[in-house]
């Protein structure tokens, strides 16, 4: 496949581990693939979409870009020092309660700021209309000479969704090596980006071949809205790479009901979780995403052994600076 210009600055591919302890635990064979170790300060999922965004900032001559997302964003975070590595300069507008009296810098927060990002503070109103929001900052940063690149929430959109193409690419080449049964890879799902690249990178290296299917757990809104917002993703795609085939609605598939006390908000039971995988195979959530999604499989497994088939891929999408921001405030200790 030939893939758009691209960044080198997410160490991949990312490792598929088996988890025997785990397996035992749950009852089914457990792989995750550990895209947490993608790099150090820029671990994670979100650095794949951005080496395909930036790539494309870079080349329409932009000096800037501007995000945004929760005040403890993995993606914000990334952005910014991935911007910074490559000589950009970057604006995240971070989502708070009250942006007249923001948190001060602790996890995520901290790394925006060593990055030398500028953080515009916004609140739950602005974030209704954000992209208004970046444009007003765009139009600023323009009347000061600046050339502005908005990446959206996540890094959710036609030219991100090669970042999780390119991962389904190493999954199958990985899954190639492991002997043929019904497995299913599951990912926490928190703007869509990922699970657009999955879907679509599923149909482009035949994971049906491996017996493999793919299934997002949401950490907000519900499973509607993001079979909807993934399916507009995979039309956008295909708008804007004519050719490729998409996604139907029904490729995309959901297992709702985790979301709990609310997005970035934890209840015991999925701390208790996290704590129990961290000691049992030193494997380490955060509480906002990939804490969620794995309780989710744990809850899911407990009612039907045979839920995901024989094989769960978990995709590890990273979060860690995200659980020292907020670890103790969720009674994660």
């Amino acid at each position: 496949m030939q893939f758009p210009p691209r960044l080198d600055i997410a160490n991949t591919p990312t490792p598929l581990h088996h988890l025997a302890r785990t397996s035992a635990e749950l009852g089914v064979e457990f792989y995750i693939k550990r895209d947490d170790m993608t790099g150090a300060e820029l671990s994670g999922n979100k650095i794949r979409k951005l080496e395909f965004l930036l790539a494309d900032a870079i080349e329409e001559g932009c000096d800037t870009v501007i995000t945004g997302g929760g005040q403890q964003s993995n993606h914000c975070r990334a952005t910014a020092l991935a911007a910074t590595r490559m000589g950009l300069a970057s604006v995240v507008c971070l989502r708070v309660e009250d942006k007249e009296a923001p948190p001060r810098a602790q996890g995520n927060i901290l790394l925006d700021r060593l990055s030398g990002a500028e953080i515009v503070w916004i609140d739950h109103d602005d974030w209704a209309r954000q992209q208004e929001v970046y444009e007003e900052q765009a139009t600023r940063l323009r009347a000061a000479g600046r050339k502005t690149y908005i990446i959206p929430e996540g890094g959710s959109n036609a030219i991100g969704t090669w970042g999780y193409i390119r991962c389904s690419e190493e999954l199958a080449i990985q899954l190639g090596e492991l002997p043929v049964k019904d497995t299913t890879i599951v990912y926490a799902c928190g703007s869509g980006g990922t699970g657009a690249g999955l879907v679509l990178g599923g149909k482009f290296f035949d994971f049906a071949k491996h017996q493999t299917s793919v299934v997002g757990i949401n950490v907000c809104d519900d499973a509607d809205y993001f079979v909807k917002r993934i399916s507009g993703i995979c039309d956008d795609f295909t708008g804007r790479y004519p050719g490729v085939a998409t996604a139907q609605a029904d490729d995309i598939r959901f297992i709702d009901g985790y979301v709990g006390a609310g997005y970035a908000k934890s209840q015991p039971a999925e701390l208790t979780c996290l704590r129990a995988l961290a000691a049992r195979d030193a494997i380490i959530l955060d509480p906002v995403y990939t804490g969620k999604a794995f309780y989710g499989i744990t809850q899911e497994l407990a009612k039907d052994p045979t839920r995901f088939g024989k094989r769960v891929v978990f995709l590890h999408t990273g979060g860690i600076f995200g659980l020292f921001g907020s670890a103790l405030e969720a009674g994660y200790s």
